[in-house]
């Protein structure tokens, strides 16, 4: 029983070293030496300042931006309490919600009785998903451009610009990230936010 004991204290003491310390230690000295940005959360920079992180949706209610996934993370976007709702399609209460966020959207767009893009009206399964789909995108260029004084095919053009494909040409459907297409709107066509 002793020899038992101690053989599994033993086990417990080398696996914590090497699974707690070890491994984790290398994987981050790996990922930093070979990914750096990635590894440190694709944040990005504005005249030196972090204003936030390509991977993490983040909100925009301006009419002169581009409007991101809902989010069910905590207060909006909350990355350390990432989690979608947990309402089922059934629950009235968010069958209520995304009734009245449709609405609102078309509204807000001017497109009453038009579809509105499901990703425009309900929330990613992590609360945090920082792309909308290139229709959700669509959706909103009249809206933005009308704001900012450009064209429609102005708006139309950056929205293809920054519309991403599957990645490695199979994972996932096209997308576009709502932080860098704002960003890159605040460049080009500073007007009316």
């Amino acid at each position: 029983m002793k020899k038992n004991l101690i053989t599994a204290f033993l086990m417990t003491i080398a696996t914590t070293v090497l699974l707690g310390i070890i491994y984790p230690l290398v994987v981050t000295g790996l990922a930093q030496a070979i990914m750096p940005k990635q590894a440190n959360g694709q944040l990005i920079e504005k005249n030196g300042t972090i204003i936030g992180s390509a991977i993490i949706g983040q909100g925009f209610t301006g009419p002169g931006y581009f409007h991101s996934r809902p989010s069910a993370a905590g207060n909006g976007y909350d990355a350390q309490n990432s989690n979608g709702s947990q309402l089922g399609p059934t629950n009235r209460k968010l069958i209520d919600r995304v009734k009245g966020d449709v609405a609102s959207a078309r509204v807000e767009n001017g497109k009453s009785g038009k579809f509105v893009p499901i990703d425009l009206v309900t929330t990613s399964a992590s609360g945090l998903d920082p792309d909308i789909t290139p229709a959700a995108a669509e959706f909103q260029i009249a809206r933005v451009a009308k704001e900012r004084g450009m064209s429609e095919a102005q708006a139309r053009e950056l929205v293809r610009a920054h519309t991403q494909e599957r990645q490695w040409g199979f994972l996932g459907e096209l997308r576009v990230n709502v932080l860098e297409l704002n960003l890159d709107l605040d460049q080009r066509f500073p007007g009316k936010k």
